[in-house]
């Protein structure tokens, strides 16, 4: 199905974003302009669908990004408790996540676990891959329907629980994680954000938080699946990593680990059936050079494609949302609830 809006064509095709072609745009001054026109359109689109592809601007480099995300993401937000390794360009833009090309990324939403996150993500492909890398996305209103009944209810009552370890050699250590070198700052932190955090040694940082698993938008009212619980699970990792991880740290120093928010472990079944309820909602489009994909951080999830050759995938944060505002079923706390027990 496709719309015509002025220059402006709309698609919506099963599998895919919806994607917003500009045909005939020379220059980046006339991007602009035109990202200006059509900034309604494409926003009204992301309402809707969560997701929107905008093609056919000659977007090239960080700086042509910086102006676009000018236009469409004018207030900046935070990118807070680090989990993974991004390069950062200044001025707000990041590279996407750095994690080698043969590992695919499974779909998440930004910062689930903090008291605020972006409400808006921006994604520009700079330089397109020779196969595969699609950023893809899934609608986390669908996810909800498809998380099976039982294990949603004890989502929805107990939310859910995430346990870090800090390491330089798994996952981001402390001081990357929270950009400071200082101790008492981390301390600081965690109080301020309603973490539990504890020091196993001068350098080994352990946190405990429980958040929401199920949000409601703010904007449209609409319930939401908005969580790592799935993305962290020891379940989700490929099984050779999963034993190198546990047999080299052990069964409490996994970089990231998953409970229910009443600290019950998540099984290896209820770990497969999220991840089926989140392959079941993926949408994916192939990257061309200069595509901008807007991602609603609260209706979408996102994630990555294993590619192949070069890929150089800009990112951009913006309109942050705070957790109080999407009325969490479960309010945050520092660990378990009601008496469950954390490896």
């Amino acid at each position: 199905m496709s719309l015509t809006t002025e220059k402006a064509v709309v698609r919506r095709e099963a599998g895919k974003p919806s994607i917003i072609e500009l045909p005939g745009v020379r220059d980046m001054d006339e991007a602009v302009r035109v990202l200006e026109r059509e900034r309604p359109a494409i926003t009204a689109e992301l309402t809707s669908a969560g997701s929107v592809l905008v093609r056919g601007l000659p977007v090239q480099d960080a700086a042509a990004f910086g102006r676009v995300r000018d236009v469409l993401l004018p207030q900046p937000a935070a990118y807070k408790e680090k989990a993974t390794p991004r390069t950062d360009f200044g001025g707000g833009v990041f590279s996407s996540t750095d994690l080698p090309a043969i590992q695919p990324i499974r779909l998440h939403n930004e910062n689930s676990y903090t008291l605020d996150f972006p409400g808006t993500l921006l994604f520009c492909c700079v330089v397109a891959p020779d196969k595969g890398g699609a950023t893809t996305v899934g609608d986390m209103r669908e996810v909800l329907e498809l998380v099976p009944e039982d294990l949603r209810r004890r989502f929805e009552e107990h939310g859910w629980l995430l346990v870090r370890n800090y390491s330089a050699l798994a996952g981001l250590p402390w001081q990357t994680s929270f950009a400071t070198e200082s101790p008492a700052e981390v301390e600081a932190y965690c109080a301020e954000n309603v973490i539990g955090c504890e020091w196993l040694d001068e350098e080994t940082l352990r946190t405990r938080q429980r958040r929401s698993a199920i949000v409601t938008h703010p904007g449209t009212g609409e319930r939401v699946w908005f969580n790592h619980a799935a993305f962290w699970s020891r379940w989700s990792l490929d099984e050779d990593v999963r034993d190198v991880l546990l047999e080299t740290y052990g069964e409490e120093g996994l970089p990231f680990e998953t409970f229910v928010g009443d600290g019950t472990p998540l099984t290896r079944e209820e770990a497969d059936a999220l991840n089926d309820a989140y392959s079941r909602a993926t949408r994916r489009e192939t990257y061309q050079v200069g595509d901008l994909l807007m991602v609603d951080n609260i209706l979408n999830a996102h994630g990555r494609e294993a590619f192949e050759g070069d890929r150089k995938i800009l990112v951009a944060m913006g309109d942050p949302v705070p957790l109080a505002d999407c009325a969490p079923t479960a309010p945050p706390a520092t660990g378990a609830s009601q008496g469950g027990t954390v490896r």
